[in-house]
């Protein structure tokens, strides 16, 4: 096995909250270190937390669970180069492997493997809206997310005009800030325009509030 260290914020077994594999169990693998600062930001304490994990510490530990569904999350999982060592590992171990960035690097990598991408493109309300590589929504497949958090009209108009200009293939998920936007309204929203678009929940912390996972 190639010696992959990778810095690791935690690694934990739960239900998947978001896109389109909301409410399948699924192992998270959360790597330490982002590059942005959204405003609504719900896992500060992975900017600097974590500890490095060398890659067969970590199978041993998602060998614990029976599931052979993985989320690399962050953070931004993109700015740790042994990333993509790590998914071709956990690939050949026979996992399903997702992946979720911010939208901010380069995603040409992930796209030559078998993985579900799911990006975010920050709106202007997050504050890092200057930061997204929108070159990234062109090389997005039909199986990866895109995926809109959005806090107030201003965002949804915005997610609008994005898919209108880039016309993604992919799936579009619409996801309210979580306390900052009525759900129903965004459906709304989304019903009257007629977008093609899922609607994100956050299924995890209807569940169990905001609390971390351990």
């Amino acid at each position: 096995m190639k010696n992959i260290k990778i810095i690791v914020n935690e690694i934990f077994y739960s239900i998947q909250g978001e896109g389109v594999d909301a409410g399948l169990p699924t192992i998270f693998i959360r790597l330490t270190g982002c590059n942005l600062r959204c405003s609504y930001c719900d896992t500060k304490y992975a900017y600097y937390e974590g500890m490095e994990w060398a890659a067969e510490d970590i199978l041993k530990k998602i060998k614990e669970w029976k599931c052979k569904r993985i989320c690399i999350t962050g953070g931004e999982p993109l700015l740790q180069e042994n990333v993509y060592d790590l998914i071709d590992l956990l690939l050949k171990e026979k996992y399903e492997v997702s992946i979720e960035t911010n939208g901010s690097i380069e995603i040409s990598k992930l796209v030559k493997r078998k993985v579900v991408i799911k990006m975010d493109v920050k709106l202007p309300s997050s504050g890092m809206y200057n930061k997204m590589r929108m070159g990234n929504i062109k090389l997005l497949r039909n199986q990866d997310e895109l995926k809109f958090v959005i806090e107030n009209k201003e965002d949804y108009n915005c997610a609008k005009e994005i898919i209108e200009k880039y016309k993604p293939r992919c799936h579009i998920i619409m996801q309210p800030v979580w306390k900052k936007l009525d759900a129903a309204k965004l459906a709304e929203w989304i019903l009257e325009d007629d977008i093609d678009a899922r609607l994100s929940m956050q299924l995890h912390k209807i569940l169990w509030g905001e609390k971390r996972e351990k």
